[in-house]
């Protein structure tokens, strides 16, 4: 049978969750006993794996680039190289991460070309999110949407981990709302794909900002009015799109998947 996609089980947990990673104890050298992202639980799934590592990523724990060698990941989660290599094929069906024949699996690196097909993408497909939210949604949708960007704020003041993963959420949650699955999936792998990218190409986007216009695009959703919402949408990305140093390229920085997770 064929594993289930990462994209199907991210997708069921409850919006906003986020999995608390436990953190390694320091030694008298500061160097920490355990990986940073060791489970409370050894032996998890293969589900539990790849959202764990899927999580790490989009926290940017795990940059771009990184090698993830499965003897180590077997450590960390203690489990067999073969249970993790299921996990990591998962995450490659996702586009997280990137099989290498012969040198083995890295946090996919996308190319700038790939970066701005993938915004380009998503301004073509959230417009059409946006017109079936309107014509879709009703008064618990736009409930849920409202705690979504309430805990934007939340974790914008607090500066927490997890306000990328969250302001990446919202548009899921926006496509989810309109009741197509498929489109939910795409939406879904897309704003994966956009949170490596703006970790690559170190987006000065402020979450703040982006909060403040997810909040006034709502509103115009709850108008009515959709071409002023599309229209909203499509400026949202535009910009977060702007924010990426796509011009000067990715900074040349050595990645291993050891010093990531003991940072």
């Amino acid at each position: 049978m064929r594993a289930e996609s990462l994209l199907s089980v991210r997708l069921r947990r409850p919006l906003g969750h986020n999995p608390a990673m436990s953190r390694a104890p320091k030694t008298d050298d500061d160097t920490p006993a355990e990986p940073a992202c060791a489970p409370a639980v050894k032996g998890q799934s293969i589900e539990a794996i790849a959202q764990g590592i899927a999580i790490a990523i989009l926290e940017k724990r795990l940059p771009p680039g990184t090698w993830l060698r499965e003897e180590a990941l077997g450590r960390v989660y203690g489990v067999s190289r073969t249970k993790v290599r299921a996990a990591l094929l998962m995450l490659s069906k996702d586009r997280l991460i990137e099989m290498i024949p012969d040198k083995g699996a890295f946090v996919s690196k996308p190319t700038v070309q790939e970066a701005r097909e993938v915004f380009a993408v998503r301004r073509i497909l959230e417009a059409e999110v946006v017109r079936l939210f309107i014509a879709k949604a009703g008064p618990a949708d736009y409930a849920a949407l409202e705690q979504h960007i309430a805990m934007e704020h939340q974790a914008a003041r607090r500066s927490t981990g997890m306000r990328e993963e969250l302001l990446g959420d919202f548009h899921v949650a926006l496509a989810k709302a309109t009741g197509n699955a498929t489109l939910t999936e795409l939406v879904h792998e897309l704003v994966a794909r956009s949170a490596l990218i703006a970790m690559l190409y170190q987006s000065s986007n402020d979450p703040h900002c982006s909060t403040d216009e997810h909040a006034d695009f709502l509103r115009l959703c709850r108008q009515g009015d959709a071409p002023a919402a599309v229209a909203s949408m499509t400026g949202h990305l535009e910009r977060i799109e702007a924010s990426l140093q796509l011009d000067t390229g990715p900074p040349g920085r050595p990645m291993d998947l050891v010093k990531a997770l003991l940072a």
